[in-house]
Protein backbone atom coordinates (compact mmCIF):
# COMPACT_ATOMS: atom_id res chain seq x y z
CA UNK A 1 0.00 0.00 0.00
CA UNK A 2 0.74 3.35 -0.85
CA UNK A 3 1.54 5.47 2.47
CA UNK A 4 0.37 9.40 2.93
CA UNK A 5 3.61 10.61 2.63
CA UNK A 6 3.57 9.38 -1.09
CA UNK A 7 0.22 10.51 -1.82
CA UNK A 8 1.21 14.44 -0.43
CA UNK A 9 4.46 13.93 -2.71
CA UNK A 10 2.60 12.80 -5.90
CA UNK A 11 -0.17 15.47 -5.23
CA UNK A 12 2.78 18.44 -4.70
CA UNK A 13 4.87 17.04 -8.11
CA UNK A 14 1.36 16.62 -10.16
CA UNK A 15 -0.66 20.29 -8.77
CA UNK A 16 -2.90 19.87 -11.81
CA UNK A 17 -3.67 16.48 -11.37
CA UNK A 18 -6.38 14.25 -10.26
CA UNK A 19 -5.30 12.04 -7.27
CA UNK A 20 -7.62 9.41 -5.49
CA UNK A 21 -7.12 6.85 -3.18
CA UNK A 22 -8.59 3.46 -3.17
CA UNK A 23 -10.63 4.13 -6.13
CA UNK A 24 -12.91 1.96 -7.64
CA UNK A 25 -11.45 0.95 -11.27
CA UNK A 26 -14.71 -1.00 -12.38
CA UNK A 27 -16.01 3.34 -13.54
CA UNK A 28 -12.78 3.35 -15.87
CA UNK A 29 -13.21 -0.45 -18.12
CA UNK A 30 -15.50 -1.43 -20.79
CA UNK A 31 -16.43 -4.59 -18.84
CA UNK A 32 -17.88 -2.55 -15.93
CA UNK A 33 -15.66 -5.30 -13.57
CA UNK A 34 -12.52 -4.87 -11.39
CA UNK A 35 -11.50 -4.16 -8.00
CA UNK A 36 -9.83 -0.88 -6.49
CA UNK A 37 -6.25 1.12 -7.34
CA UNK A 38 -4.44 1.76 -3.82
CA UNK A 39 -4.05 5.71 -6.03
CA UNK A 40 -5.48 6.83 -9.08
CA UNK A 41 -3.97 9.54 -11.09
CA UNK A 42 -5.29 11.17 -14.31
CA UNK A 43 -2.58 13.55 -15.55
CA UNK A 44 -3.51 16.40 -17.33
CA UNK A 45 -0.78 16.62 -18.87
CA UNK A 46 2.46 14.93 -21.15
CA UNK A 47 4.53 16.35 -18.35
CA UNK A 48 2.25 15.41 -15.14
CA UNK A 49 2.51 11.85 -16.78
CA UNK A 50 5.85 11.73 -17.54
CA UNK A 51 6.85 12.78 -13.74
CA UNK A 52 4.81 10.36 -12.64
CA UNK A 53 6.27 7.58 -14.37
CA UNK A 54 9.54 9.30 -12.76
CA UNK A 55 8.28 8.99 -9.36
CA UNK A 56 7.08 5.84 -9.67
CA UNK A 57 10.06 4.62 -10.73
CA UNK A 58 12.66 6.33 -7.94
CA UNK A 59 9.78 5.36 -5.49
CA UNK A 60 9.74 1.43 -6.63
CA UNK A 61 5.94 1.64 -6.33
CA UNK A 62 4.50 -0.80 -9.30
CA UNK A 63 2.99 1.50 -11.82
CA UNK A 64 0.06 0.51 -14.12
CA UNK A 65 -1.64 2.04 -16.88
CA UNK A 66 -5.05 2.50 -18.20
CA UNK A 67 -6.53 4.03 -21.11
CA UNK A 68 -10.48 4.00 -21.89
CA UNK A 69 -10.21 -0.16 -20.08
CA UNK A 70 -11.28 -1.64 -23.45
CA UNK A 71 -8.91 -4.11 -23.81
CA UNK A 72 -8.40 -4.92 -20.23
CA UNK A 73 -10.07 -7.23 -17.52
CA UNK A 74 -9.04 -5.72 -14.04
CA UNK A 75 -8.75 -8.43 -11.56
CA UNK A 76 -11.69 -8.31 -8.35
CA UNK A 77 -8.49 -7.85 -6.06
CA UNK A 78 -7.59 -4.38 -7.78
CA UNK A 79 -4.14 -3.26 -7.98
CA UNK A 80 -1.86 -2.68 -5.88
CA UNK A 81 0.63 0.48 -5.97
CA UNK A 82 -0.09 3.75 -8.98
CA UNK A 83 -2.67 3.38 -11.41
CA UNK A 84 -2.84 6.35 -14.45
CA UNK A 85 -5.79 6.70 -16.02
CA UNK A 86 -4.61 8.71 -19.35
CA UNK A 87 -8.19 9.34 -20.39
CA UNK A 88 -7.38 13.16 -20.49
CA UNK A 89 -4.69 13.15 -22.85
CA UNK A 90 -7.18 13.68 -25.65
CA UNK A 91 -5.59 16.49 -27.93
CA UNK A 92 -5.59 15.44 -31.90
CA UNK A 93 -4.72 17.79 -34.47
CA UNK A 94 -3.17 17.59 -38.23
CA UNK A 95 -0.22 18.55 -39.67
CA UNK A 96 1.23 18.27 -43.29
CA UNK A 97 -1.38 15.03 -43.78
CA UNK A 98 -0.50 13.37 -40.38
CA UNK A 99 -2.61 13.49 -37.55
CA UNK A 100 -1.19 13.52 -34.00
CA UNK A 101 -3.18 12.06 -31.28
CA UNK A 102 -2.25 11.67 -27.62
CA UNK A 103 -2.88 8.61 -25.77
CA UNK A 104 -5.26 9.14 -23.59
CA UNK A 105 -7.83 10.31 -26.80
CA UNK A 106 -10.16 7.33 -28.57
CA UNK A 107 -8.68 5.66 -31.24
CA UNK A 108 -12.13 6.04 -33.43
CA UNK A 109 -11.92 9.76 -32.65
CA UNK A 110 -8.40 10.10 -34.16
CA UNK A 111 -10.42 8.00 -37.36
CA UNK A 112 -13.23 10.83 -37.22
CA UNK A 113 -10.83 13.46 -36.91
CA UNK A 114 -8.95 12.14 -40.32
CA UNK A 115 -12.28 11.92 -41.83
CA UNK A 116 -12.59 15.69 -41.13
CA UNK A 117 -8.93 16.25 -42.58
CA UNK A 118 -9.98 14.31 -45.67
CA UNK A 119 -7.29 11.94 -44.66
CA UNK A 120 -7.46 8.29 -45.47
CA UNK A 121 -5.51 5.32 -43.86
CA UNK A 122 -7.67 4.77 -40.16
CA UNK A 123 -10.73 4.15 -41.69
CA UNK A 124 -10.64 0.88 -40.42
CA UNK A 125 -10.06 2.35 -36.62
CA UNK A 126 -13.80 3.58 -36.68
CA UNK A 127 -14.99 0.87 -34.52
CA UNK A 128 -12.52 0.10 -32.33
CA UNK A 129 -13.16 0.87 -28.97
CA UNK A 130 -10.21 1.77 -26.23
CA UNK A 131 -7.66 4.74 -26.23
CA UNK A 132 -4.44 5.48 -29.32
CA UNK A 133 -2.10 4.11 -26.64
CA UNK A 134 -4.14 1.03 -26.28
CA UNK A 135 -3.97 0.35 -29.87
CA UNK A 136 -0.42 1.18 -30.62
CA UNK A 137 0.34 -1.13 -27.74
CA UNK A 138 -1.31 -4.02 -29.08
CA UNK A 139 -0.77 -3.19 -32.84
CA UNK A 140 -4.62 -3.04 -32.76
CA UNK A 141 -6.35 -4.02 -35.86
CA UNK A 142 -10.00 -4.80 -37.78
CA UNK A 143 -11.50 -5.44 -41.08
CA UNK A 144 -7.78 -5.89 -42.88
CA UNK A 145 -6.16 -2.71 -40.90
CA UNK A 146 -4.17 -2.33 -38.42
CA UNK A 147 -2.42 0.11 -36.69
CA UNK A 148 1.07 -1.01 -38.12
CA UNK A 149 -0.53 0.02 -41.44
CA UNK A 150 -0.28 4.17 -40.78
CA UNK A 151 1.98 4.64 -37.98
CA UNK A 152 4.66 7.13 -38.01
CA UNK A 153 6.33 7.59 -35.20
CA UNK A 154 5.08 7.73 -31.12
CA UNK A 155 6.23 9.75 -28.49
CA UNK A 156 7.13 7.84 -25.13
CA UNK A 157 8.76 7.94 -21.90
CA UNK A 158 10.94 5.16 -20.64
CA UNK A 159 10.09 3.52 -16.88
CA UNK A 160 12.64 6.17 -15.41
CA UNK A 161 10.65 9.24 -17.00
CA UNK A 162 12.99 10.27 -19.84
CA UNK A 163 11.09 11.16 -23.33
CA UNK A 164 12.37 9.58 -26.24
CA UNK A 165 10.87 9.49 -30.21
CA UNK A 166 10.54 6.04 -31.75
CA UNK A 167 9.77 4.92 -35.06
CA UNK A 168 6.87 2.79 -36.09
CA UNK A 169 9.86 0.32 -37.03
CA UNK A 170 10.97 0.55 -33.53
CA UNK A 171 8.41 -0.37 -31.93
CA UNK A 172 8.60 -4.43 -33.81
CA UNK A 173 4.57 -4.04 -34.52
CA UNK A 174 3.10 -7.62 -35.59
CA UNK A 175 -0.45 -9.02 -34.87
CA UNK A 176 -1.73 -7.84 -32.46
CA UNK A 177 1.79 -7.40 -30.58
CA UNK A 178 4.78 -3.97 -30.32
CA UNK A 179 7.22 -4.41 -27.83
CA UNK A 180 5.88 -1.39 -25.68
CA UNK A 181 5.79 -3.24 -22.47
CA UNK A 182 9.09 -5.22 -22.91
CA UNK A 183 10.77 -1.82 -23.29
CA UNK A 184 9.16 -0.82 -20.10
CA UNK A 185 7.43 2.32 -22.56
CA UNK A 186 5.02 4.27 -21.93
CA UNK A 187 3.29 5.68 -25.31
CA UNK A 188 2.05 9.71 -25.05
CA UNK A 189 1.33 10.33 -28.01
CA UNK A 190 1.20 8.87 -32.08
CA UNK A 191 1.91 10.42 -35.21
CA UNK A 192 -0.14 8.69 -37.79
CA UNK A 193 1.13 8.72 -41.80
CA UNK A 194 -1.99 9.69 -43.85
CA UNK A 195 -2.79 10.25 -47.63
CA UNK A 196 -5.54 12.89 -49.37
CA UNK A 197 -8.99 11.42 -50.12
CA UNK A 198 -11.99 12.16 -50.67
CA UNK A 199 -14.52 12.81 -47.79
CA UNK A 200 -17.22 11.16 -49.08
CA UNK A 201 -15.27 7.71 -50.01
CA UNK A 202 -13.73 7.88 -46.90
CA UNK A 203 -17.52 8.13 -44.88
CA UNK A 204 -18.85 5.71 -47.08
CA UNK A 205 -16.12 3.20 -46.04
CA UNK A 206 -16.46 4.13 -42.52
CA UNK A 207 -20.47 3.96 -42.52
CA UNK A 208 -19.77 0.45 -43.87
CA UNK A 209 -17.67 -0.70 -41.24
CA UNK A 210 -19.47 0.93 -38.66
CA UNK A 211 -22.88 -1.25 -39.73
CA UNK A 212 -21.10 -4.18 -39.96
CA UNK A 213 -20.06 -3.62 -36.26
CA UNK A 214 -23.18 -2.96 -34.85
CA UNK A 215 -24.77 -5.96 -36.91
CA UNK A 216 -22.59 -8.39 -35.57
CA UNK A 217 -21.23 -7.60 -32.26
CA UNK A 218 -23.29 -7.83 -28.98
CA UNK A 219 -22.55 -3.92 -28.36
CA UNK A 220 -25.71 -3.74 -26.25
CA UNK A 221 -23.60 -4.98 -23.27
CA UNK A 222 -20.04 -4.59 -21.41
CA UNK A 223 -17.62 -6.32 -22.96
CA UNK A 224 -13.56 -5.82 -23.14
CA UNK A 225 -14.29 -6.56 -27.11
CA UNK A 226 -12.53 -9.53 -28.77
CA UNK A 227 -11.39 -11.77 -26.24
CA UNK A 228 -9.43 -14.06 -28.45
CA UNK A 229 -6.17 -13.77 -31.01
CA UNK A 230 -6.74 -15.15 -34.55
CA UNK A 231 -5.45 -18.95 -34.81
CA UNK A 232 -3.07 -19.01 -37.65
CA UNK A 233 -5.65 -19.97 -40.82
CA UNK A 234 -8.47 -20.30 -38.30
CA UNK A 235 -11.24 -18.30 -36.50
CA UNK A 236 -11.45 -18.40 -32.68
CA UNK A 237 -15.21 -17.00 -32.98
CA UNK A 238 -15.65 -20.38 -35.25
CA UNK A 239 -13.75 -22.67 -33.47
CA UNK A 240 -16.58 -21.11 -30.16
CA UNK A 241 -19.21 -21.39 -32.12
CA UNK A 242 -18.62 -25.07 -33.65
CA UNK A 243 -17.42 -25.76 -30.02
CA UNK A 244 -21.09 -24.95 -29.18
CA UNK A 245 -20.72 -22.76 -26.48
CA UNK A 246 -22.48 -19.72 -27.25
CA UNK A 247 -24.75 -19.24 -24.51
CA UNK A 248 -22.44 -20.79 -21.69
CA UNK A 249 -22.74 -18.70 -18.74
CA UNK A 250 -20.95 -18.65 -15.22
CA UNK A 251 -21.97 -15.78 -12.50
CA UNK A 252 -23.15 -12.96 -14.73
CA UNK A 253 -20.19 -13.56 -17.89
CA UNK A 254 -21.97 -15.60 -20.86
CA UNK A 255 -20.16 -16.49 -24.06
CA UNK A 256 -21.98 -14.07 -26.21
CA UNK A 257 -24.88 -15.40 -28.33
CA UNK A 258 -24.57 -13.09 -30.90
CA UNK A 259 -21.08 -13.07 -31.58
CA UNK A 260 -19.24 -16.14 -30.28
CA UNK A 261 -15.34 -14.31 -30.14
CA UNK A 262 -17.30 -11.31 -27.45
CA UNK A 263 -17.87 -12.68 -23.64
CA UNK A 264 -20.53 -9.99 -22.08
CA UNK A 265 -20.81 -9.11 -18.68
CA UNK A 266 -24.84 -9.83 -18.65
CA UNK A 267 -25.86 -9.55 -15.07
CA UNK A 268 -23.24 -8.08 -12.73
CA UNK A 269 -20.41 -10.19 -13.62
CA UNK A 270 -17.05 -10.35 -11.71
CA UNK A 271 -13.94 -10.50 -13.54
CA UNK A 272 -13.45 -14.17 -11.52
CA UNK A 273 -16.51 -14.98 -13.50
CA UNK A 274 -15.02 -13.19 -16.77
CA UNK A 275 -11.69 -15.42 -16.49
CA UNK A 276 -14.01 -18.89 -15.59
CA UNK A 277 -15.24 -18.42 -18.74
CA UNK A 278 -12.38 -17.49 -20.77
CA UNK A 279 -10.86 -20.57 -19.15
CA UNK A 280 -13.66 -23.15 -19.94
CA UNK A 281 -13.36 -22.03 -23.58
CA UNK A 282 -10.09 -22.60 -24.11
CA UNK A 283 -10.28 -25.80 -22.58
CA UNK A 284 -13.62 -27.05 -24.32
CA UNK A 285 -11.67 -25.94 -28.05
CA UNK A 286 -8.49 -27.67 -26.92
CA UNK A 287 -10.34 -30.85 -26.35
CA UNK A 288 -12.81 -30.34 -29.38
CA UNK A 289 -9.95 -29.16 -31.86
CA UNK A 290 -6.72 -29.54 -30.60
CA UNK A 291 -6.70 -25.15 -30.86
CA UNK A 292 -4.88 -23.12 -28.51
CA UNK A 293 -6.68 -19.82 -28.03
CA UNK A 294 -4.32 -17.09 -27.00
CA UNK A 295 -5.95 -14.28 -25.11
CA UNK A 296 -5.78 -10.72 -27.32
CA UNK A 297 -7.38 -9.16 -23.64
CA UNK A 298 -4.79 -8.25 -21.00
CA UNK A 299 -5.87 -9.17 -17.60
CA UNK A 300 -3.62 -7.13 -14.80
CA UNK A 301 -4.23 -6.63 -11.19
CA UNK A 302 -4.83 -9.10 -7.98
CA UNK A 303 -7.30 -12.16 -7.51
CA UNK A 304 -9.61 -11.39 -4.66
CA UNK A 305 -8.52 -12.54 -1.47
CA UNK A 306 -9.85 -16.01 -0.60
Amino acid sequence: MINQKAINELRSILPAAEVKINAPLHEHTYTRMGGKADVLVFPKTIEDARAAVEYAYHSSYPLTILGKGSNVIIQDGGIRGIVLNLSSLDNIHESDKKVIAQSGARIIDASEFALDQKLTGLEFACGIPGSVGGAVYMNAGAYGGEIADCLESVLAVTKEGKLISLTADQLDLSYRHSNVEEKGLLVLEATFQLKDGHYDEIKAIMDDLTEKRETKQPLEYPSCGSVFKRPPGLFAGKLIQDSELQGTRIGGAEVSKKHAGFIVNIDNATATDYLNVIHHVQQTVKDKFGVDLEREVRVIGEPPEA
